[in-house]
């Protein structure tokens, strides 16, 4: 019938994506539901953003991926519905979106749908699932809500490039703690070409780029490009983030010769 995805911080131990999940195939029985993590940190939009910009576009066209972050509604974070590459986003307009998108997306609503409960505190649930089931029945993303002309801006952190460095940040820890910096692939080469280099962080630093995490031996430090080309720094079976004593936002600079 069509695919709905899930992103949260609400863990494993509660009932909160069961009763989403629930909700959704009471009403589409044929439903398809992927859960691409419930683990987010509490509140992070940041991570959510991340993984699921890096997601996405793996679905088919037409997959909706309902955000559970952040939910509550306000005056200036409005429930926003948009529709951005052929995908449908639904949460709340809190600065994700910006995040997520490089663009502007090809429509944007307001959410308006009415919730049939005096509570307040699950939108997911309330809010989220009948614009998802709108949306997968093959309705107008247009009769969810008034039209929306531009989301709430969030930014993050760019590399700073100089004649002779990169500095960058690590942007995400994934769950073997390897450390994601926002240093793609294309700014490196562009930058450091066939100059030496070195990679230097926190606590150490790497003069080459691997291919792999087993071009090192275990329990040594590689440097490589991340399955979506951006620069990471892992510990070959081991776990970068804590042996290394860096996290979120630490900085990373590539250094050329």
């Amino acid at each position: 019938m069509g695919i709905i995805t899930l992103i949260s911080d609400w863990g494993n131990s509660d009932y909160y994506t069961a009763a989403v999940k629930g909700m959704i195939l009471s009403q589409l029985p044929k439903t398809t539901i992927v859960d691409i993590t419930h683990e987010i940190e509490p509140f992070n939009s940041n991570e959510a953003a991340y993984i699921l910009k890096n997601t996405y576009k793996n679905f088919p066209n037409g997959t909706v991926h309902l955000i559970g972050i952040n939910t509550e509604e306000s005056i200036n974070h409005p429930h926003t519905v948009a529709f951005y590459d052929q995908h449908y986003f639904i949460g709340t307009d809190e600065g994700i979106f910006s995040l997520i998108f490089e663009n502007e997306p090809e429509k944007m609503v307001e959410l308006e749908i009415l919730q049939e409960t005096e509570n307040f505190t699950f939108s997911s649930r309330d809010r989220f699932v009948k614009a998802a089931i709108h949306l997968l029945k093959g309705n107008k993303i247009e009769e969810l809500g008034s039209p929306k002309k531009e989301l709430i801006r969030k930014l993050l952190f760019e590399p700073v490039v100089d004649s002779n460095f990169i500095r960058g940040v690590v942007v995400h820890i994934d769950s073997y703690e390897n450390l994601i910096t926002n240093i793609p692939r294309s700014l490196f080469k562009k930058v450091v070409g066939n100059k030496k280099f070195s990679i230097s962080f926190r606590s150490g630093s790497v003069s080459s780029i691997s291919d792999s995490y087993g071009d090192v031996r275990p329990g040594e430090i590689v440097a490589l490009f991340a399955s979506n080309d951006m620069l990471e720094i892992a510990i070959n079976k081991g776990n970068a983030s804590s042996l290394l004593g860096i996290g979120w936002n630490h900085t990373v600079f590539v250094n050329i010769e």
